[in-house]
């Protein structure tokens, strides 16, 4: 009873924290692109990581939460660090060197397509409710992307597509693992290890592929590379575990799917990008698709797996 009491706390603190990875990874695409324009891809995704975990080494040791991993927390570590930081930054900043903010911003979120498939693989239940707002999620993401209007043969249009499409599928798997995992140490306190991992990644691949690079020290680039270093990635990384931990997985991919209706929305009117008879409908589908997943009745024990997880610290 007090387990089940304590579950559906974490849940509905949880749904508040969800507008935070929103807001803050929606606003992101567009301030991402614009900083693009005067910094390599492969040194932003690198150096936004390496900045994020000094910013949470020094965060954590303000607050006394600083504790050195357990074996135990490896494979979380490894998980968040190399697929939701390390490759989905990388892939998503390559694609957003050719494709436009809103568009990539709704083709990484596929991430929920791609969840389907292991959700069925790990057992999860599925309520009926929640389908339909898979589906209404689904042709929302559909809708915005409106990929019949594109020039495949334009240079690296196909490519970027399939560098989003990669970056999804490693957030859903991040996703399925931090939902599935025995928690040791709390999201928060894991957040600098997972940073670091990704930077010891992501920094000597840079320094390979790009030795010599060109960034342009102007105040759009430099303000938006620490918009994104120091609040957006770490604040909403943090954010983004706690909520697909305590969250039944398809409700959070479904809630996350409001990340790309907030980055169209600003790429069309921050960077001038078309606004098209798909912004409208494909917003309205998302949003649809995310009340119907809220409103599903939530089954508060969680799977097997997830029952050792600690209340958030």
């Amino acid at each position: 009873m007090a387990e089940a009491a304590q579950r559906s706390t974490q849940q509905r603190r949880a749904f508040a924290l969800l507008a935070v990875p929103v807001l803050l990874f929606g606003t992101a695409w567009p301030v991402n692109k614009l900083a693009l324009a005067g910094m390599p891809p492969l040194w932003f995704a690198a150096g936004r990581v390496a900045v994020g975990a000094l910013i949470s080494f020094l965060l954590l040791a303000a607050l006394r939460q600083l504790r050195r991993p357990t074996r135990r927390d490896l494979p979380i570590i490894l998980t968040v660090g190399l697929l939701q930081l390390a490759l989905f930054f990388l892939l998503t900043n390559e694609a957003l060197a050719h494709l436009p903010a809103g568009r990539s911003v709704v083709l990484s979120s596929t991430t929920t397509l791609w969840l389907v498939p292991i959700t069925l693989i790990t057992g999860e239940p599925i309520p009926p409710l929640r389908w339909l707002g898979v589906g209404a999620g689904l042709a929302g993401i559909v809708t915005l992307a409106n990929p019949w209007s594109l020039d495949w043969r334009a240079p690296g249009v196909a490519l970027g597509h399939l560098y989003l499409l990669l970056a999804a599928l490693a957030w859903a798997c991040a996703i399925v693992h931090a939902r599935r995992h025995r928690w040791n140490l709390a999201p928060l306190q894991l957040l600098p290890w997972q940073m670091l991992l990704a930077a010891l990644v992501l920094l000597p691949v840079t320094l390979l592929l790009d030795p010599d690079p060109r960034i342009e020290p102007s105040l759009t680039v430099i303000g938006g590379f620490l918009y994104v270093a120091v609040l957006s990635g770490p604040l909403a990384s943090w954010t983004a575990v706690l909520v697909a931990r305590d969250l039944p997985t398809v409700v959070s991919s479904l809630g996350f799917l409001g990340i790309p209706a907030l980055g169209l929305l600003l790429s069309t009117t921050l960077l001038g990008e078309p606004v098209t008879w798909s912004l409208g409908g494909g917003a309205a589908l998302i949003l649809a698709g995310v009340a119907l997943a809220i409103l599903a009745p939530a089954r508060l024990t969680p799977p097997p797996a997830a029952t050792s997880a600690p209340p958030p610290r």
